[in-house]
């Protein structure tokens, strides 16, 4: 069951901007994070607009079509919550759309701006598991390990 987003007007700059996010919207990330943001996922760590921007701007070198869902936003005070699901296609010739499923703890400055980002996904089961060799042992070592 999919939540309601919140309307709390910045959780809802949030969602738009990732909605709608392409190599060309890129610059929105200005208005939307603070100049000192921080950002984590799995595979970064960095802080500020610039390095935000060349996270995105390496996702689409990486990635074909990537789109977000966003299924449920709640937020209280300072704090938000996302759920989501990103979609894309691992080349440019595949017609095999991957999904990653995962949420975003965002918190805000006192200017409505994004001053923390944070995304938490399992990379073992929605990236490495899918690859050929790594996704068989990934897999492999799943089983073995559940209880």
């Amino acid at each position: 069951m999919t939540e309601p987003i919140s309307s709390d007007e910045r959780v809802r700059r949030v969602v738009d901007f990732y909605a709608t996010v392409s190599p060309d919207s890129l610059d929105r990330i200005d208005a939307l994070y603070a100049p000192d943001a921080g950002f984590k996922d799995p595979f970064n760590e960095v802080r500020g607009r610039q390095a935000i921007r060349k996270v995105f701007e390496h996702m689409y070198r990486q990635v074909h079509a990537p789109r977000f869902v966003v299924h449920s936003a709640v937020a209280q005070g300072d704090f938000a919550m996302l759920t989501w699901t990103m979609h894309y296609l691992s080349s440019a010739r595949s017609a095999d759309e991957q999904s990653i499923r995962g949420c975003t703890e965002l918190r805000f400055d006192s200017a409505g701006q994004v001053a923390l980002h944070r995304d938490y996904w399992d990379a073992a089961e929605e990236l490495y598991e899918k690859l050929p060799l790594l996704g068989a042992l990934m897999r492999a070592l799943r089983r073995r390990l559940k209880a």
